[in-house]
């Protein structure tokens, strides 16, 4: 049987690499190619959109592949939806793998926000140095607040034409370590992180730093996701892979 998984974290490599191993399994990882130098999981691999609903059908179709995993970030919501189609219209089974998101706990100083814009407007007049971690594609939000010194950190650098705030690029890949996130915060004398509800781990220690030393947190909560099987670990996908085959 052939699996294409819709990748790009690292739940997907993690699940892929395993994938491989299973007799009678063949998978092929797929990658949206916005980073210029993607982690590559093992199996086939290929780099690229699909062309919405219709060319991703298309694929399942030419490649003929049998199971579809959604393994995307939490908030690449457009792939999910025009996998939940498309799978669908193929009539193949599709699972979503969905970390879990961040739960607050005593401590946080969370403030909770439904999409990027209105975070930019909760830190404007709220904030003086800020730690934004929000990915290079949405950096033009916050450009107008020019009174906030930012700290920006992404995989790979805006292009030059790329509307940015003012303040420093930090171009870096998780992993992070606590004492990492926790000097950045100290070294730039940061007030408040603005953060995307991602889940998972490699990202999770600016989260305790922040609890650590006080510094309050612009939240942005999850976008919806279409309806259908999800699980929330590596060994669940696994098990819904086996009771398929």
């Amino acid at each position: 049987m052939r699996v294409l998984i819709l990748g790009g974290t690292g739940d997907a490599a993690e699940l892929a690499a395993k994938v491989t191993t299973i007799q009678g399994l063949e998978v092929i990882t797929s990658l949206a190619g916005r980073t210029r130098e993607p982690s590559i999981p093992l199996g086939e691999v290929r780099v690229g959109g699909f062309g919405g609903v219709a060319g991703l059908a298309s694929y399942l179709r030419v490649m003929e592949i049998d199971l579809l995993i959604d393994a995307t970030h939490p908030f690449a919501t457009q792939i999910s939806f025009n996998a939940a189609d498309a799978a669908t219209e193929v009539g193949i089974p599709r699972l979503m793998l969905i970390r879990p998101p961040w739960e607050k706990v005593s401590g946080d100083r969370w403030i909770e926000v439904d999409s990027v814009q209105a975070a930019a407007a909760s830190v404007a007049n709220q904030a003086q140095r800020v730690f934004l971690t929000v990915g290079r594609q949405e950096l033009a939000a916050f450009a107008h607040l020019e009174e906030i010194w930012f700290v920006m950190r992404m995989i790979d650098p805006p292009t030059d034409d790329a509307l940015v705030p003012p303040g420093i690029l930090l171009c870096d890949r998780g992993p992070f370590t606590l004492n990492n996130e926790r000097q950045i915060l100290i070294h730039n004398k940061i007030d408040t992180i603005v953060s995307k509800n991602s889940g998972g781990d490699a990202t999770k220690p600016k989260i305790i730093a922040a609890r650590e030393l006080g510094v309050k947190v612009v939240m942005i909560n999850r976008p919806a996701i279409p309806p259908g099987a999800q699980v929330s670990n590596i060994d669940a996908a696994l098990a819904w892979l086996f009771n398929r085959c």
